[in-house]
């Protein structure tokens, strides 16, 4: 196991995956495995129709995708990392993936691979749209966000 494997394995946020490490805090899937000195991320989050269970027309699922991929392609911008790349930000079916690669600084891979997976998550999450009826695991996001910025222990969204 590498230096950088062993990071993420003692990390109290990542669990071992069929070779890799996935997120045990997120709510959409994702791993992160280690290619020599690189650390690799997948985040597969919903489409805005697949999250929906109302049907949403053409032109706003492709306007919000766009919107969605030119942000989370700012994912540069989320840890001090070097080299972070995003490779791909690509949808099939209901289902957009976001790969990203980047080289870990010093004993900080496992957190600066946890903030691009949240940021991915949290990009995805302030594109949701008013007005929609959400499928249950999405409306159960949003109620707990707002009961969140309620409490004095959460952060407004």
């Amino acid at each position: 196991m590498t230096d950088i494997e062993q990071e993420l394995a003692d990390h109290g946020r990542f669990a071992r995956a069929d070779g890799a490490f996935a997120p045990t805090t997120n709510d959409w899937d994702a791993t992160v495995a280690v290619d020599g000195e690189t650390v690799e991320i997948a985040v597969v989050v919903p489409t805005l129709d697949a999250a929906t269970n109302d049907d949403v027309a053409e032109v706003v699922e492709d306007g919000w995708y766009d919107t969605f991929e030119r942000r989370v392609r700012d994912a540069d911008s989320v840890t001090l990392a070097a080299d972070v790349d995003v490779r791909s930000v690509g949808r099939e079916g209901g289902d957009i993936t976001v790969e990203i690669a980047f080289t870990p600084r010093s004993g900080k891979a496992a957190d600066d691979a946890l903030a691009l997976v949240n940021y991915v998550e949290g990009t995805w999450f302030q594109g949701v749209i008013p007005g929609y009826d959400y499928v249950g695991r999405v409306e159960r996001m949003r109620q707990q966000a707002a009961q969140n910025a309620e409490s004095t222990e959460g952060t407004p969204l």
